[in-house]
């Protein structure tokens, strides 16, 4: 087999299209066989055409512009794939989730998701990623923004919120953004609810 057989040029053309992102197995399973695809994923590996980040996640190479070393797909994109390949919902907690926001420009030492499968420790590439199981109150969250601002303001408490951050959300986000975040707002701490309003606009209730 080789990358001319019907399913690896599916694949490849896939990873190509999540430009850099990897990508779970489950995504495949609609081009064939699980056996086939195992095998033409297995194979293209094996040439070096994609690469596998651990089991059931993978992604094309890449190579940096400037240091031409390879590039890593981000935790995120990782842990995301991953979760979508077994499942599971993840949230990233608070300290990351304002990272992700722009809120903060730590990355933490240590990456931390919520999610509602068990707690465990993953390797993922070259980062190690504690996930902690939470129950509804946090995983029930829906959508992309609304579970990272919930979680951002929670880690930043309601006495250390300051003005700046709330403007920046304000203006990053998009009316979509700001209508999820408006239809999450029941899962959101009584003290939060007023900083979401702010941030969302006068629709949210």
């Amino acid at each position: 087999m080789n990358v001319t057989h019907p399913i690896a040029e599916k694949i490849l053309k896939g990873l190509k299209s999540k430009e850099g992102s990897p990508v779970p197995t489950r995504d495949f399973l609609d081009l064939g066989p699980r056996a086939a695809v195992d095998q033409a994923l297995s194979r293209l590996v094996r040439q070096g055409t994609i690469r596998r980040v651990r089991r059931g996640l993978y992604e094309l190479p890449r190579m940096g512009k400037l240091l031409k070393q390879p590039v890593v797909a981000s935790p995120d994109q990782l842990v995301q794939a991953w979760a979508r390949n077994n499942g599971l919902r993840v949230v990233p907690s608070g300290a990351y989730a304002a990272n992700l926001l722009g809120l903060s420009a730590q990355v933490p030492a240590k990456i931390v998701y919520y999610t509602n499968g068990r707690t465990q420790t993953l390797k993922l590439g070259p980062y190690t990623v504690r996930l902690l199981n939470r129950g509804p109150k946090t995983m029930d969250v829906r959508g992309r923004v609304a579970p990272l601002v919930l979680q951002a303001l929670r880690y930043m408490g309601r006495d250390d919120i300051a003005p700046e951050a709330i403007r920046r959300l304000r203006s990053a986000l998009s009316p979509m953004d700001k209508a999820e975040l408006r239809r999450n707002l029941q899962y959101a701490a009584a003290w939060m609810k007023p900083v979401i309003k702010d941030i969302a606009g006068k629709e949210a209730h």
